[in-house]
């Protein structure tokens, strides 16, 4: 097996995006996979401005396995995220363990020794990974709300809440980009994501200045529309939380959850509730071909799972996440 390198550009990208359509159909049919553009864009970008690079694993010019390194610049700087797959008809040839290893010594050479890697549930991924010397840490649950079949009374209930426990609060819409005013209010905000249980995870906190947060809306909306629902406290003009909904510009009855935060001191508030219950309010008036919005929690958070099956959200699959300290 060959390792190439996939430069956003090249012609190696059709390529990795029809192994994650084909590798998705065995391990993950309900998930959907990334589109062309959606590949190209996350090469170029990543999730928030930092870019992954990936490989290819070619052999015989057939494609048997993919490998993705992410690394950040804001926090967890001894950390490496790993994205690893084989073709379903080239698993267990080795493969698997020859792009695991080009992806530690890449890890190792970008100064990273704390080093994961997702998987979904799986007892070969499990002995994979006890094999190669991982353990598991945490377990993500993915979830997918399907607007057709909302759970009758669902708007009852949230707008009890918005009007009773979150009364105090005026609901700010924006759509695309935040405007400068609230940019250094939301990346303060965003900072209470780091009380969403990690389970084992050798994690340290999240750091989110302003220019991550331009740089997350600027990886986002090259390929997305992003829809961002803020609570302000009417009295003190604090920000009590957020969330933010994406819509696939390229598939549009398909959106994402991203971020839901509520910030510490306005808990209590039911504002997860009401922030993402009038997100589907406003979805229906500007996107109303929007028919899915997936979403993804630790199997821990019982907080936000619960809100999520109050608003009708099933559970699609598991995913375990794996960690190791690399030595020398």
């Amino acid at each position: 097996m060959d390792i190439h390198h996939v430069d956003p550009d090249g012609d190696l990208v059709p390529r990795l995006a029809r192994l994650g359509e084909e590798v998705g159909a065995v391990d993950s049919p309900w998930a959907h996979p990334l589109s062309l553009p959606r590949w190209r864009n996350l090469l170029r970008r990543g999730w928030d401005g930092e870019a992954p690079t990936y490989w290819l694993g070619l052999q015989d010019g057939a494609v048997v396995g993919s490998a993705g390194l992410w690394v950040g610049h804001y926090d967890n700087l001894d950390a490496a995220w790993l994205d690893l797959c084989v073709h379903p008809e080239h698993r267990r040839h080795g493969h698997g363990t020859r792009l695991l290893a080009h992806l530690q010594a890449q890890a190792r050479a970008a100064g990273r020794t704390v080093v994961g890697v997702d998987a979904w549930e799986h007892d070969a991924a499990r002995a994979f990974a006890a094999r190669s010397g991982y353990e598991q840490r945490s377990v993500g649950v993915s979830r997918r709300q399907h607007l057709a079949r909302l759970p009758e009374g669902w708007e009852e209930a949230v707008e009890l809440a918005r009007t009773t426990h979150a009364a105090a609060y005026e609901l700010v819409r924006v759509a695309g980009a935040l405007p400068e005013e609230l940019l250094e209010p939301v990346a303060v905000l965003w900072h209470g994501i780091n009380d969403a249980p990690t389970d084992d995870l050798i994690l340290e906190d999240e750091a989110f200045p302003p220019e991550r947060v331009r740089g997350y809306e600027e990886a986002q909306l090259a390929g997305q529309r992003l829809y961002h629902l803020v609570a302000r406290h009417r009295s003190s003009g604090e920000l009590g939380g957020h969330t933010i909904v994406a819509v696939d510009e390229g598939r549009p009855h398909l959106a994402d959850q991203h971020d839901t935060t509520v910030a510490p001191t306005h808990r209590g508030n039911r504002l997860g509730l009401v922030l993402k219950g009038e997100m589907l309010r406003w979805l229906r008036d500007v996107e109303p071909q929007v028919e899915e919005i997936s979403t993804w929690n630790a199997e821990s958070n019982a907080h936000m799972i619960a809100v999520n099956e109050q608003l009708g959200y099933e559970v699609l699959g598991r995913a375990l996440s794996f960690q190791t300290v690399l030595i020398d």
